[in-house]
């Protein structure tokens, strides 16, 4: 039996309902403190002339992208993520393999304990589980070299979790994890390069008020 337009629009409404409840839920369940740590712990990476590495893959990747654009411009670090370069990300992972496309290129970095790791993912990464392996690579690479890392996360338990200095765990419904996850991890890497630990300049935005007609 198809549905009906009614039973369409009350599924709809329900869905938007449910999924702006469980954004309040989320936003109210993290910890500040654990941002304002974050904040002061990039800030510090900032202070000793390290730089910041910002992984991620999917809409993690598309995070990193953008991300790293406002660390460099408003926070004033030297910021860099190695999907921004497709010709040298896709060589490896045709060459070498997936699995090591990031660490690799970590390593060409000269990835040092003065760098940080700022790696956003849904699941956090599992060498056992086979999940997200080049995440994995990247932070026990970061591991090895006493590099410091950080995280945002949607689930407890992975290598992200388990190794971070600094993990925020996003935990929203299992059929929203994706959506929410990614959601908030745009939420707080802005609430980062505009957080007083690490912003040295004010985002700019144009103001339509009083603009002249074209």
């Amino acid at each position: 039996m198809s549905a009906t337009a009614g039973d369409i629009a009350v599924s709809e409404t329900g869905h938007s309902a449910g999924y702006l409840a469980a954004a309040a839920d989320i936003a109210h369940a993290i910890d500040p403190r654990q941002m304002d740590a974050m904040a002061r712990g990039v800030a510090r990476v900032r202070e000793r002339g390290g730089r910041l590495f910002i992984l991620g893959v999917g809409g993690g990747a598309g995070h990193a992208s953008h991300a790293v654009n406002d660390f460099r411009k408003l926070c004033g670090l030297e910021s860099y993520a190695p999907t921004d370069n497709v010709s040298e990300l896709t060589a490896r992972t045709n060459d070498d393999g997936w699995e090591t496309s990031y660490s690799a290129w970590l390593e060409v970095s000269r990835l040092s304990e003065c760098d940080g790791l700022l790696v956003f993912s849904v699941g956090g990464g599992s060498r056992e589980r086979g999940v997200s392996v080049n995440l994995v690579h990247a932070m026990e690479a970061a591991h090895v070299v006493g590099c410091s890392l950080y995280g945002i996360v949607g689930a407890p338990g992975g290598t992200l979790a388990e190794r971070a200095d600094v993990a925020i765990l996003i935990e929203p419904p299992p059929a929203l994890r994706t959506p929410l996850v990614e959601s908030f991890q745009a939420v707080l890497w802005h609430a980062l390069v505009c957080h007083p630990a690490l912003a040295v300049k004010q985002g700019h935005w144009e103001s339509l008020v009083g603009a002249g007609k074209l």
